[in-house]
């Protein structure tokens, strides 16, 4: 159990609380257009350049997020990386790259009070 709350940083916690704000918003939408069986799709490609550039533009950055996922996840010895890309298609890139975030900053906390401990045991 202590694995759970160790090294929670105020900006792990701040990413955590973001990731969930992410998940939130973006599902209440998604909802919202389900119940009013709305053309998603559709809907971001077609109601305008104002749309189509958001889009465009958040696309773009969670691919290039996705690919930090899965090179950073790797670099600092992460489990599964990968998972979080396939949770922002199911979920949203909003929730999946913020809480990554706070996940790598725990792993970051982790590896420096290892190191701080190794350094007091020598």
């Amino acid at each position: 159990m202590s694995d759970l709350t160790e090294h929670w940083t105020p900006l792990s916690v701040a990413l955590l609380v973001l990731s969930l704000l992410g998940l939130v918003g973006t599902w209440t939408f998604n909802v919202v257009a389900v119940v009013q069986m709305v053309d998603f799709l559709g809907d971001l490609v077609s109601s305008g350049p104002a749309v189509s550039s958001i889009t465009v533009d958040l696309l773009v950055v969670a691919v290039a997020g996705s690919v930090f996922i899965l090179v950073e996840g790797r670099r600092q010895g992460m489990r599964h990386p990968w998972l979080y890309v396939v949770l922002s298609a199911i979920t949203a890139f909003a929730f999946t790259f913020p809480l990554f975030l706070a996940m790598r900053e725990r792993k970051l906390t982790a590896r420096a009070a290892g190191a701080r401990s190794a350094r007091a045991d020598a």
